[in-house]
């Protein structure tokens, strides 16, 4: 009986070698995307660039990104997280512009979010509806919602004389010479981190998403998890929404929608750095990084917006397929 060897083992590579690559794959490409763009534009390791890059392209599509997480942990998917960043801009660029204190206008926006998270929950955990089409239904009854409040998609803007100070620091401010919004950041990933790997919920929600039968027959309520789990990700993704209006001063119908696709390619790129293939924040947020130095590579390359999209796409297949050669020879 022969047996059969994938295509990189039949290019006569050394075991060893192959093994590194495939289960480094994230590493490596971010080492190497690095490197192809520090040789290719001068002007990417510039400090300035550096920092664009972990302000402008990375923050914001961390927390999201952190908050898919925790829906893909427990086996589903939220396609609404756009959803939860819009409504909660919107609630708290509102209340500003009302002339409400910035802290309660904040309180609202995170609400906001999280209402968006428990309804999610009610069709998902309560009605049994799959996280797919749940959170694809609230994603147009959403849109639908931002254009009726807005007269047709309007934005909402604050006036340059009427920002608060309070309002312009969460968007522009700095601790310690560090951007507030990437201090934000860290405190979610550190946050995200503790809970699904030290927390009793994380390794509920976990165990969910590899064997929920299992959990089910153990007497635990993975329900009630579940539903936890898709408020997190509303109240998250509400984050990104307050930042993401301190940062630009209005309020953009639908704008959240920008962050769905990557946030999703970041959190199943971070999977391949878990050999079973699980979820997991490190992985998210070094998928994150990946796709922030692509884009702003890309970017600096002078490359045509549509042929920035495909290199992104062919980079997140070959570190995927490299994953699945990883999970299958894990699971040999």
């Amino acid at each position: 009986m022969s047996l059969q060897t994938s295509p990189i083992e039949a290019s006569g590579l050394p075991r060893a070698i192959i093994g590194a690559i495939v289960n480094n794959a994230l590493v490596l490409a971010l080492i190497a995307v690095f490197a192809v763009f520090s040789f290719a534009t001068p002007t990417f390791l510039t400090i300035a660039n550096l920092q664009s890059i972990l302000v402008n392209n990375f923050t914001l599509l961390a927390i999201v990104a952190i908050a898919m997480t925790f829906a893909v942990s427990v086996g589903g998917i939220d396609l609404s997280v756009g959803t939860a960043v819009d409504f909660a801009s919107f609630a708290f660029v509102s209340l500003v512009l009302a002339g409400q204190p910035v802290f309660i206008a904040a309180l609202a926006g995170l609400g906001a979010g999280a209402a968006v998270g428990a309804f999610n929950a009610i069709l998902i955990s309560g009605i049994g509806i799959s996280p797919f089409l749940g959170t694809l239904g609230t994603l147009f009854i959403g849109r639908s919602i931002q254009q009726l409040l807005t007269n047709g998609g309007n934005p909402v803007y604050l006036p340059p004389t009427g920002v608060p100070e309070a309002f312009r620091f969460l968007g522009r401010g700095a601790i310690a010479g560090i951007p507030v919004p990437l201090v934000i950041a860290a405190g979610i990933i550190v946050a995200a981190t503790i809970i699904l790997t030290r927390a009793r919920f994380g390794r509920v929600a976990l165990a969910i998403g590899i064997q929920p039968s299992v959990v089910r027959y153990s007497g635990i309520t993975a329900r009630a998890h579940v539903a936890v789990a898709f408020i997190l990700v509303g109240l998250i993704a509400a984050v990104a929404g307050l930042i993401l209006s301190a940062t630009v001063t209005v309020y953009i119908p639908s704008s959240g929608n920008a962050f769905l696709l990557n946030a999703i390619g970041a959190t199943f790129i971070g999977t391949t750095l878990s050999r079973l293939g699980r979820p997991n924040v490190a992985g998210t947020v070094l998928g994150v990084l990946l796709l922030s130095i692509v884009a702003n590579g890309l970017l600096l390359t002078g490359l045509n917006f549509y042929w920035q999209q495909v290199g992104t796409g062919l980079l997140i297949f070959a570190v995927l397929a490299l994953s699945f050669i990883n999970r299958r020879k894990a699971t040999a």
